[in-house]
């Protein structure tokens, strides 16, 4: 029989709960934070590897079921189906505003993938032993994907790039094996701290500057501080990683989460902090504008912050470009970054960005192959819905990445371009870009009228990390007057920054009414007061 709860037993029972919450988390993040296996005396992995599925294999012996469960990852498939719009996307799917796409450049871009050997379409996913289990659960810091070894480790010393004197050593498989453990910024960060080509390219919110931060980079991952890793919020349910770039949640009204009870998951700021996080001490202004304003819009106030800059401008267009005696040209910036080299085009790089702040509503959706654009105005590569009246949409912050690619000038179609290989067709070799647009378009069975052109196009990232410390973040001022960060979000009327004849006389004649009502007020008490004291005489 279900007997209902008063507000006040229910907030008493759900107190208690965190609190015991709270106190198996102190003693599983302190006395049992190593694992419960010493794997160094486990004789199967007592021996000489060769190779990472070696590894893979000796680890199923035991986590029988762990290789299943990763293959359902988004990890592993690198392609997910969005819950709102029914797209299918991923790395496979989606036509990015870096290397445009792994079609047909599989062994470079998959060096970032949980597997060994994605070197072309014919890989296996659902081969149990090329899971890498190493790659996550690395502890020794010696365990390293080769650039372009299509997932796999070098398993010799080698020079990359080639002939350089730049040595990738081998790693001590069975070394690594043996001292595997959690997940951590640095296993994590191997892959997403250098996506786009290196350190801080892409995310913008997201480098190595994040591996050991000050809390004053990142309020929740600062050593200084809570001292979180990054599967503190993205939790873990069957080696499925909580949080996506391509569902990001714009409004999470489910709250906090009751571990063990709700959806397992901490990846959205209101899951800890609840919806109407601020402490009211005058008034609960703070608090009224969580139902239109994300955390991160407040609370990232600036990204890129931590000594690394981000690639904001990538222009392919230029790309190709050689001395006149045909070698590559290299140039550099003032701190070293590259801002142009033959293979690649022209690049700008921003440090302390402020964001771009947009209407988001969670629904974002990609440019498709087969999706018509026009070349004459930016084409979005990602776009989402979202406007002032719309009860599902916040102001969040983004990192916008611009630059200019190819297209399809015969279909007006965005394309794939075969850039890696050794073969005649790869762009880094032949520089034809009719042949690379060709052949990776092939690949896909797209359709290609043979005539590229290039568009300016822009790329959406919504911020999540940087979170900076309660004392850093937005204070009025700079979003509530005429040029501050909201100047050029419109659609609504804001206080301190829009003007409005009606809005402005009302305002002004209550002012005015008010300070009348007092003067009023004051001269009647100052006239009947002496007027009582004359009557008293």
């Amino acid at each position: 029989m279900y007997l209902p709860m008063s507000v006040s037993a229910r907030l008493l029972v759900f107190a208690a709960g965190m609190v015991v919450f709270s106190l198996c988390q102190a003693v599983t993040d302190s006395e049992l934070s190593g694992s419960t296996a010493d794997h160094t005396k486990f004789d199967e992995l007592k021996q000489v590897f060769k190779t990472g599925p070696e590894v893979t294999e000796a680890c199923l012996s035991c986590h029988t079921e762990a290789a299943k469960q990763l293959h359902q990852t988004k990890h592993w498939k690198w392609r997910l189906k969005h819950p709102d719009t029914g797209e299918i996307l991923g790395k496979r799917d989606v036509i990015n505003s870096f290397c445009g796409s792994i079609e047909t450049n599989y062994a470079r871009c998959t060096s970032c993938h949980i597997g060994y050997g994605w070197k072309d379409k014919s890989f296996d996913f659902t081969s149990e032993t090329n899971v890498d289990c190493l790659v996550c659960h690395d502890t020794t810091g010696s365990y390293k994907k080769f650039p372009t070894g299509a997932g796999h480790p070098p398993y010799e010393d080698k020079p990359f790039p080639p002939k350089s004197k730049k040595i990738w050593k081998a790693p001590d498989l069975a070394h690594v094996a043996q001292n595997v453990g959690k997940t951590s910024r640095q296993t994590c960060g191997a892959c997403h701290f250098y996506g786009g080509g290196g350190d801080g390219v892409k995310h913008g919110d997201l480098d190595s500057s994040m591996t050991d931060p000050k809390k004053s980079l990142d309020v929740h991952l600062g050593t200084d501080g809570l001292n979180f890793t990054c599967s503190t919020c993205h939790r873990t349910d069957g080696h499925d990683v909580a949080g996506s770039r391509y569902t990001t949640v714009a409004k999470d009204t489910h709250g906090i989460d009751v571990p063990g009870r709700d959806d397992k998951s901490r990846a959205t700021c209101e899951s800890c902090h609840g919806s109407r996080p601020h402490k009211a001490e005058v008034n609960d202004k703070n608090n009224d504008h969580t139902d239109k304003v994300a955390c991160a819009t407040c609370h990232i106030p600036t990204y890129a912050k931590g000594g690394k800059p981000t690639k904001i401008w990538w222009d392919w267009s230029t790309a190709g470009r050689k001395t006149a005696d045909g070698k590559h040209i290299k140039t550099k910036d003032e701190q070293g970054y590259v801002t142009y080299v033959t293979k690649k085009g022209s690049f700008e790089w921003g440090e302390n960005l402020i964001p771009e702040y947009a209407w988001y509503a969670g629904n974002i959706r990609y440019t498709q192959l087969d999706e018509k654009i026009d070349p004459s105005s930016i084409v979005g590569i990602n776009s989402f819905e979202g406007s002032y009246s719309d009860s599902d949409a916040r102001i969040w912050p983004f990192k916008v990445m611009r630059g200019r690619q190819a297209y399809d000038k015969g279909n007006n179609t965005l394309v794939m371009s075969h850039l890696f290989g050794k073969d005649d067709a790869a762009y880094w070799k032949s520089f034809d870009w009719n042949k690379a647009i060709k052949a990776a378009m092939a690949s896909r069975g797209a359709d290609y009228s043979g005539e590229y052109g290039f568009v300016e196009t822009t790329y959406h990232w919504p911020l999540a990390h940087m979170v900076a410390p309660k004392e850093q973040a937005l204070g009025c001022g700079d979003c509530h007057s005429r040029e501050g960060r909201l100047q050029n979000l419109t659609g609504f009327y804001m206080p301190g920054r829009d003007s409005n004849y009606w809005v402005d006389l009302i305002g002004w004649l209550a002012v005015l009414g008010t300070l009348g009502g007092v003067t009023l007020h004051g001269l009647g008490r100052l006239f009947f007061n002496r007027k009582r004291r004359d009557g008293d005489d």
